[in-house]
């Protein structure tokens, strides 16, 4: 099974991907339209080609009015990163929720987040790949759902199973992110079987 088939299988298992309709922008919340044509532009290309005019001129606003909400292309890539990881968050909950909880629902949060790797590739580098997050993961202010979800996921397996919880975190995290970074690098297919057999 090839790259395209995943992302087909993803789309209908479970639709973690931006899929959003460009429109001009009317009326609203300027922000919250910002970043969605953020999000689209995301699906379409990667972080280096992505310019505030063009977020502007997808949204139908002068790139004056981008300037009143981020100010600079960093203020932009970061709140893409921090809906990223929402979405994120989002996508693993429903899936851990559809599969029971328990361990079970462990490791289908794992395969959900390989799964939006592949779905959202640009976004998901931009989410892990990039500093943009940087200043908060040091201060220690990045609270994600994501992050919630994987910690007590690993303080279940770990009162379940034995060890400590941060370390069955740590395990859990590096080989859901080292599984979706060697697929997204093209060293291993990007394959179905492949992610349902490593996150068993």
């Amino acid at each position: 099974m090839g790259a395209s088939n995943v992302y087909a299988v993803n789309m209908d298992r479970n639709d973690n991907s931006v899929n959003i309709k460009k429109a001009a922008y009317h009326h609203g919340d300027l922000r919250a339209a910002l970043i969605a044509e953020g999000l689209r532009l995301l699906a379409e290309r990667d972080v280096d080609s992505l310019s505030l005019r063009a977020v502007a001129r997808g949204v139908g606003v002068s790139a004056t009015s981008v300037y009143r909400h981020f100010p600079d292309k960093e203020a932009l890539l970061t709140a893409l990163a921090l809906e990223g990881l929402a979405q994120l968050g989002v996508a693993q909950h429903a899936a851990a929720r559809a599969a029971g909880g328990g361990c079970t629902g462990f490791a289908a949060t794992g395969r959900a987040y390989v799964r939006f790797a592949l779905a959202n590739p640009a976004l998901f580098r931009l989410i892990f790949a990039s500093p943009v997050l940087a200043p908060a993961k040091a201060a220690g202010t990045l609270d994600t759902e994501a992050a919630r979800l994987l910690r007590a996921n690993a303080a279940l397996v770990a009162a379940q199973q034995g060890g400590e919880a941060a370390t069955r975190a740590i395990e859990a995290w590096a080989l859901v992110h080292g599984l979706a970074m060697l697929m997204l690098d093209g060293q291993i297919p990007q394959d179905e079987t492949i992610i349902d057999e490593v996150i068993g």
